[in-house]
């Protein structure tokens, strides 16, 4: 399976998920719209990503009920014992947990800036990632025929 880690950062910190690579053109073209925070990343790639936004909010509300500031036992020890392509949606809120940001997945990982506005690619075997580029609908159930396009502005950087 292509699985690919995605990590995020804006003005309120960052977060790290395992996601499908399908997902990487969605949230380029996503990234095409400028987003400011995540919401407003994951709410871009709804109409062409579907799952998206809610696994990551989902995924954001567990952390959030499991890990308290000061007290991260809980992902750390997901960290540990699950393998990395089965990690769950986190914050980074320690050296921990930003070096398992930094561990690509099987096809790969990604880094999206939104405040520098840059791209970090860490590892890529899955698809080239370009200033532009297409991608499939992802529906919900499937990944459809439907595709769409992207280009991102001149101000995103796309470092290998």
């Amino acid at each position: 399976m292509n699985l690919f880690r995605f990590t995020v950062i804006d003005d309120s910190g960052g977060i790290s998920f395992v996601a499908h690579a399908e997902a990487l053109p969605a949230l380029l073209k996503a990234c095409a719209r400028e987003p400011n925070t995540l919401q407003e990343l994951l709410d871009f790639t709804l109409p062409y990503y579907h799952a998206l936004p809610d696994y990551v909010l989902n995924g954001l509300a567990v952390f959030d009920e499991r890990n308290v500031p000061g007290s991260f036992d809980a992902i750390h020890q997901a960290l540990q014992f699950c393998r990395p392509h089965e990690q769950p949606v986190f914050r980074i809120v320690d050296d921990e947990t930003r070096e398992a940001s930094l561990r690509p997945v099987k096809a790969g990982g990604i880094i999206v800036n939104l405040l520098a506005k840059r791209i970090v690619q860490i590892q890529n075997t899955y698809q080239e990632i370009g200033r532009k580029g297409r991608g499939r609908i992802f529906d919900g159930e499937r990944v459809t025929e439907s595709v769409f396009y992207y280009r991102l502005p001149r101000q995103w950087q796309l470092v290998p």
